[in-house]
């Protein structure tokens, strides 16, 4: 989830032929190179319990080994041209990059919050644009109490399509994430987007090009689904993508949101396959941490980055 309350295609074979070994030379034997990540080790202090503004979030960022971090349209278009070009400065010396900005717009409201929010989009997205953010993530609710599947994926897409807009304008893609477990969907008199297949048809409805997916593992798991799901998207599909691990000793159809663990703390979801799948598809964006996990928001600043740096590095570790 983000900023208002709250929130993948190939197979490879080896073959062996070892009576041609001696027929070929070495070069003609020599196997291609392994694909390796793209993607960024991101910080996004919210999701960990981590109290920090966009300038501590990016010393953090750096003491602890990340690679990008999470912007703040609202900090952002607060700052000067001077303040903004230091902050940039000091991004770029401590050698990090972007990770995704959360949507500062409340869609699933009535019209008139949204049509409320919608009007100060621009301004944000052109503080994004000259801080050279160029990725905004939100999530989808997987039910609603009045709206059909049907009303709700019409509102859905035409509210979107005008946010995308915006936002495209601006030169900033924009990331759309659905929500899996079943104790979710179900909590509403009406079940709505959850899995990735129909998340492809709202995107195909909203109909911009600069529209894809959040990925996270917790929903790809609580989604059921697989590798083969995995690789029907391109690296361009996916704008943003978070990492969990789910609690042990619980069916994933009783999977609760909000109870998360942080990556490899069980082994219950397959990281190296979802991190492989990121990996083959040559995704190139943010991976964060999003445990919603009460005894990390108990922790204090550095307990917490020191315990999401060192699950999310064994993480890689698996691709690496």
């Amino acid at each position: 989830m983000t900023d208002l309350n709250r929130r993948a295609f190939l197979q490879t074979a080896a073959v062996s032929v070892p009576s041609a070994i001696g027929l070929l030379g070495a070069g003609q034997c020599a196997a291609s190179p392994a694909p390796k990540r793209n993607f960024t080790l991101d910080l996004r202090c919210g999701a960990i319990g981590v109290k920090a503004d966009l300038p501590e979030a990016i010393r953090l960022a750096h003491q602890y080994g990340f690679e990008s971090v999470e912007p703040s349209a609202p900090f952002l278009a607060k700052l000067s041209d001077a303040e903004s070009a230091d902050l940039l400065a000091d991004l770029k010396a401590k050698n990090l990059v972007w990770g995704a900005a959360g949507l500062p717009v409340n869609f699933r409201a009535d019209e008139a919050k949204f049509q409320a929010d919608l009007k100060q989009l621009p301004e944000l997205a052109r503080a994004l644009q000259r801080a050279g953010v160029t990725r905004v993530g939100t999530w989808l609710s997987p039910s609603h109490d009045s709206l059909t599947y049907l009303a709700n994926f019409r509102q859905h897409a035409r509210r979107l399509r005008e946010v995308a807009a915006i936002l495209g304008d601006c030169g900033v893609r924009f990331g759309l994430e659905y929500v899996g477990p079943k104790t979710s969907w179900t909590r509403g008199r009406h079940s709505f987007v959850h899995t990735m297949e129909e998340t492809k048809d709202l995107l195909a409805e909203i109909g911009r090009d600069n529209v894809g997916f959040v990925l996270d593992s917790w929903h790809w798991y609580t989604a059921g689904e697989t590798e083969a799901d995995l690789l029907t998207l391109t690296g361009r599909d996916v704008v943003a993508c978070d990492l969990n691990d789910a609690p042990a000793g619980i069916p994933v159809e009783e999977q609760m949101d909000l109870r998360r663990e942080l990556p490899c703390a069980t082994g219950v979801i397959n990281l190296a396959t979802f991190l492989g799948a990121l990996v083959k598809m040559g995704y190139d964006g943010p991976v964060r941490a999003e445990p919603f996990n009460q005894k990390l928001r108990e922790m204090d600043n550095d307990a917490a980055m020191a315990a999401t740096a060192a699950a999310m590095n064994k993480a890689f570790a698996l691709v690496e």
